[in-house]
């Protein structure tokens, strides 16, 4: 495991005046609870927000903290009720025409503005589009560390740093980054990295409204319109089952049995940078920390060793299988099952098993349907 610091102090030192008579600038002390930035498109939450919700409740137990939402918006105020059910205990809430649509600049001058003037001890956002590019922003701003893409979040009952722990080196290692000099300390966690809490309705919490005073004709970028992106089959991150291939599966014909697994039992398919960077599927399906975090009920690997990059993107599935021909394959470690043999022979064994019982259970249902018609038919005559 790699140790590395981050946000080391770019100006005057904490709690010492810039020059003679000027104010001191905070020290960390001042810095007090645990923020989570609640984001939405639309007025739709992003389930991330309440994944982290459930995370900043663990890690303020720790801090001796409050965990509080940053909510943005225009008619976005029901969602604190929803943050609320979620964990937690206070909604920071600025409501304007200026923030119904997500842009750089307006959304990062408002969190900016609560941080200095409320000093959260730790910010965590969700890694995603919209998540990074707010983060990066309000962390250069702000001058303070940001650790993108974290798979754990712990706290170090010394010193209160906030321990962030993911993939480096292209994830062929582990880094552990602290911000041990500025805050608020913060990070990016991606969508699945943690679990989802259980929602309590009727849980209260308070809500603070904030003002905010920029005008439209601050922001120079306009939102013109939406388009949705098309995709084919099951998105990777709706699916309760995926079916991912790897380098084993030898190339892009190989997914076609990868492919008839998956029709059989419902899933998405899934895939190993290895395969997407060979060009045998698109990257749409990529698995992993430079692709895409999945928690589904079920997760069969197919001929994917195991990298720490990938297990990043899939670790925290309900139930892993793993199907490798290499008995010493790091998968297997991760894995609850695992079929030691080749994927071309198994996985079309696998798919025509539950293709049978598929149509079994079809046919039987058929016939029980028409055997319930049949019975009412004859109370009838």
């Amino acid at each position: 495991m790699l140790e590395e610091t981050a946000g080391a102090p770019r100006g005057p030192a904490e709690g010492r005046p810039t020059e003679e008579g000027a104010k001191p600038s905070p020290s960390k002390e001042d810095y007090k609870g645990i923020w989570v930035y609640l984001e939405h498109a639309g007025g739709v939450p992003a389930p991330v927000s309440w994944e982290l919700i459930g995370e900043a409740r663990r890690l303020a137990k720790d801090l001796g903290a409050e965990v509080s939402a940053v909510l943005l918006g225009h008619g976005v105020h029901p969602l604190a009720d929803e943050a609320f059910a979620y964990g937690a205990d206070r909604v920071f809430l600025i409501e304007s025409p200026v923030l119904r649509d997500y842009r750089t600049r307006p959304y990062a001058r408002a969190v900016v503005g609560l941080v200095e003037k409320h000093r959260p001890e730790v910010f965590l956002l969700g890694a995603t589009a919209q998540g990074r590019d707010l983060a990066s922003t309000v962390a250069t701003t702000l001058a303070t560390g940001l650790t993108a893409d974290c798979t754990s979040l712990d706290i170090d009952p010394e010193t209160r740093d906030l321990r962030q722990t993911r993939p480096a080196f292209g994830g062929n290692i582990m880094a552990t980054i602290l911000c041990k000099n500025r805050r608020p300390q913060m990070a990016t966690v991606r969508p699945h990295i943690m679990p989802m809490p259980e929602r309590r309705e009727g849980r209260r919490g308070e809500i603070v409204p904030e003002s905010f005073g920029m005008t439209e004709d601050e922001v120079a970028a306009k939102v013109l319109r939406y388009v949705r992106k098309r995709t084919e089959g099951i998105p990777l991150e709706q699916a309760d089952i995926v079916v991912s291939g790897g380098r084993g599966v030898g190339g892009a014909e190989g997914f076609a049995v990868i492919r008839r697994l998956a029709d059989a039992l419902g899933a998405a398919v899934g895939a190993s940078r290895a395969a997407v960077a060979n060009g045998w599927i698109g990257q749409d399906h990529q698995v992993g920390q430079t692709g895409q975090t999945v928690r589904p009920k079920l997760y069969i690997a197919c001929g994917i060793s195991g990298s720490i990059q990938h297990l990043a993107g899939m670790q925290s599935s309900d139930l892993i299988v793993a199907i490798n021909k290499d008995p010493r394959a790091p998968i297997f470690e991760a894995a609850d099952y695992g079929i030691v043999g080749d994927l071309h022979q198994v996985v079309p064994a696998l798919a025509e098993a539950f293709e049978r019982l598929i149509k079994e259970e079809e046919s039987g249902a058929a016939g029980r349907a028409a055997a319930d018609d049949g019975g009412v038919g004859e109370e009838n005559q």
